[in-house]
């Protein structure tokens, strides 16, 4: 009894390892919203990482967060890091790219994870409306391979973007 369970466990493992080897080596998220206003007043907020409390999904997580702004105040340069509970974790943004129509950040997670990917925000003006593409995606090493077998990054990075699209959304028609 003890070998067949050994050898069942055995073959579970070696179909576990299989399966998160035949994972993708990058991830993408993507989620997009239209927001009837102009784009400058869209990109403003992401431009300006002082702005990103009244609209990031994460902000909210943990009240006692320490936010740390440095490099140049908005656009290219600009950096943000944050350190917080484990929902927020710790981390670091610096604006890479910021042309009108696509913001590029290079994102760095510390923990709980570590991670190295790249944020990515396009805008479009549609007539009186912006359409607003917010991506993130990067290298997926091997133990986040063996994750996605049992969970979605996608299913669980975005419901967030879709909140902090949503909370951008209401912030910039709002004024």
């Amino acid at each position: 009894m003890l070998m067949f369970i050994v050898a069942t466990l055995t073959i579970l493992i070696i179909v576990l390892l299989a399966v998160a080897m035949s994972k993708s080596d990058t991830f993408r998220v993507e989620r997009a919203i239209s927001i009837k206003a102009p784009p400058a007043k869209v990109f403003a907020l992401i431009n300006d990482f002082h702005h990103w409390a009244a609209w990031s999904p994460w902000e909210k997580l943990d009240p006692a967060m320490k936010r740390t702004f440095s490099g140049a105040n908005e656009g290219v340069g600009a950096v943000y890091e944050w350190e917080g509970n484990n929902k927020v974790g710790q981390g670091r943004m610096q604006i890479m790219e910021a042309l009108p129509s696509r913001i590029t950040i290079k994102l760095d997670f510390i923990r709980p994870f570590e991670g190295h990917n790249t944020a990515e925000y396009t805008l479009q003006a549609q007539g009186d409306l912006t359409h607003i593409t917010w991506a993130m995606f990067g290298p997926t090493p091997f133990i986040s391979k063996i994750m996605q077998v049992f969970m979605s990054m996608d299913r669980m990075i975005g419901k967030d973007f879709e909140a902090g699209l949503n909370n951008m959304k209401v912030l910039a028609e709002k004024s």
